[in-house]
């Protein structure tokens, strides 16, 4: 799924093993994927951005073909922090002190987190169409609850999630995939039975249950520990003018809160930026992280 020159290996860590793919030439540039997908979700960038940068695609924790740990009675195991130190710690052991970071849906948050807790360590940031999770949570209405459903489904307890998922995950998967892309976007085949052979595991899709519960808690009371602080880098904020977070929410606007220094574009796309409109993320990332 990605050009030659891209090595697959893992990386063990203080607490997990993260498996990852990287290759390219230039700065270092981690991308990190969203729900529920995997690092494969960086394949029709990767040949765009291969002479720009050394890309960094790894599986967050509790996806793909990284290591599944227990979240805990508090799921602080899937907190944020914790998928942002995993990631900091594989920079690190690749020779890179410093470096960029991008993501998308769950990606996003965590390298929302990471540029809060990292800041020596992240030059500069992008998060791809979504809001802040305090934001989110504390303006909750019917709309976004309809359509985010699966935030509140995913929350359950008892495993409840994880055994309606189960019955019929490449369903689940599929249809997550054809509601929130624009309509008419095309998914590579090869790419869409990468994602369905991690979700069929079941540890799988209690990490990512997991995750969604850490984000409900755990998450929050970092975040509004947090709550009134900027990002000291540079932000770029990208978002799918097809998709569901603009029509629910001033996306710009609420990340400036947030940033003190943000741009911000909407894409012709709906959520799955880095597969729907390849081309036009590569050129703003290109001129977004190419600047000083």
């Amino acid at each position: 799924m990605f050009p030659d020159g891209f090595r697959r290996h893992s990386h063990c860590g203080s607490e997990i093993t993260i498996n990852l793919q990287e290759g390219g030439n230039g700065p270092p540039l981690l991308l990190l994927h969203g729900y529920p997908q995997n690092h494969v979700m960086w394949h029709r960038l990767a040949p765009l951005l291969r002479q720009q940068f050394h890309l960094v695609c790894p599986d967050l924790r509790g996806y793909g073909d990284s290591d599944k740990p227990e979240g805990g009675p508090d799921h602080a195991g899937y907190s944020k922090r914790a998928m942002a130190r995993d990631m900091v710690e594989v920079m690190q052991a690749l020779g890179y002190q410093r470096f960029a970071v991008a993501g998308h849906d769950r990606g996003a948050r965590v390298a929302h987190r990471m540029m809060l807790d990292f800041p020596e360590r992240v030059s500069r940031g992008c998060v791809m169409d979504i809001a802040p999770t305090l934001h989110m949570f504390e303006t909750t209405d019917q709309t976004f609850a309809t359509g985010y459903y699966h935030w509140f489904f995913l929350i359950q307890p008892d495993g409840l999630p994880e055994r309606m998922i189960g019955a019929d995950p490449d369903y689940y998967l599929q249809q997550k995939l054809q509601r929130w892309s624009a309509p008419g976007a095309r998914f590579d085949p090869d790419a869409v039975a990468d994602y369905l052979r991690c979700f069929r595991d079941p540890a799988t899709i209690h990490a990512s249950c997991e995750d969604y519960r850490a984000a409900a808690g755990i998450d929050l009371t970092h975040d509004r520990a947090d709550r009134g602080r900027r990002l000291e880098q540079p932000l770029l904020v990208l978002w799918g003018k097809r998709g569901f977070v603009h029509r629910q929410y001033d996306v710009a606007g609420v990340w400036r809160d947030y940033a003190s220094d943000m741009q911000a574009a909407a894409l012709d796309a709906g959520h799955f930026l880095p597969e729907e409109v390849p081309e036009a993320v590569a050129a703003e990332l290109q001129r977004f992280f190419a600047a000083p």
